[in-house]
């Protein structure tokens, strides 16, 4: 699959994982359509990317409203008369211990951000999608298929993800829409520093060793931006995350004491 003229939607486009995929889409020439919450970012995203060879246009997007994600649809079919493949990219996350919480709404926020929102948009997609037997990509994580201590929410939210877009593959086939579940593990973005702490406030910095583990998001799209070319139906972008459902039916304690490894935080950020 190529990009050129293709019309693509992308959620969470302001920043990470989502800005760069947006530039290195709009160098092979794709028509883009930009989601996120704040405007004003998405609005500099989109004069990167039609400097970079694009066409670009940014829709103030809160993807957790129903609302809003048929209007990222409607627009992108008003300005560019099709829709080929759709992104649920938007995220947010949470780090805390369940029995520290002191505020159950990040539960519902981030279930709303992460499963509903993708939910929503691929509800209003699916008609043009079939049309132009279009590209389905989910943005998940290694967190959708393995539980990680201080992530519950999160995990819960991706293990939804993962459930979902499955199912909606099997429910798919013979309609020339493919879907893609892509699952990252830790990547070189601010989504930590983002994420919800037990008093729903966002953290402000990530509590783990960003120096160790983490791959750089120049190599996390261009993962992405091949399993997009080769419409795979799944791609797990490391060896870990790869052995991870054979280890967990083979020795699964071993697996659990993997994620609490690669998810410890720093000594100094312990009570």
């Amino acid at each position: 699959m190529t990009f050129a003229n293709k019309t693509i939607v992308l959620t969470g486009a302001s920043a990470g994982i989502g800005q760069s995929l947006a530039l290195r889409l709009a160098e092979q020439g794709a028509n883009l359509v930009l989601a996120a919450r704040n405007q004003a970012a998405l609005e500099q995203t989109a004069q990167a990317c039609m400097k970079a060879g694009g066409k670009a246009i940014a829709v103030a997007t809160n993807v957790a409203q129903p609302e809003d994600c048929q209007q990222l649809i409607d627009k992108t079919i008003a300005t560019f008369g099709q829709l080929d493949i759709l992104v649920n990219n938007a995220g947010i996350s949470m780090i805390t211990n369940f029995e520290q919480v002191t505020d159950l709404s990040i539960f519902e926020q981030i279930m709303q951000v992460n499963y509903l929102g993708a939910v929503y948009c691929t509800h209003f997609a699916l008609p043009y999608l079939k049309a132009n037997r279009g590209l389905l990509v989910s943005i998940s994580s290694l967190c959708g298929k393995t539980a990680v201590p201080t992530r519950s929410g999160y995990v819960a939210s991706k293990h939804a993800m993962q459930g979902f877009f499955d199912t909606l593959r099997i429910e798919l086939q013979g309609s020339g829409v493919d879907v893609l579940v892509i699952s990252p593990g830790f990547v070189a973005t601010d989504i930590r520093e983002r994420a919800l702490g037990a008093d729903g406030s966002a953290l402000g910095q990530s509590p783990r060793n960003e120096s160790q583990g983490t791959m750089s998001v120049d190599e996390c799209v261009r993962q992405i931006i091949g399993a997009m070319e080769r419409r795979k139906r799944e791609h797990i972008m490391t060896l870990k995350g790869k052995l991870i459902p054979w280890g967990k039916l083979i020795a699964p304690g071993i697996v659990d004491r993997l994620a609490a490894y690669a998810a410890r935080i720093k000594p100094a950020d312990h009570p």
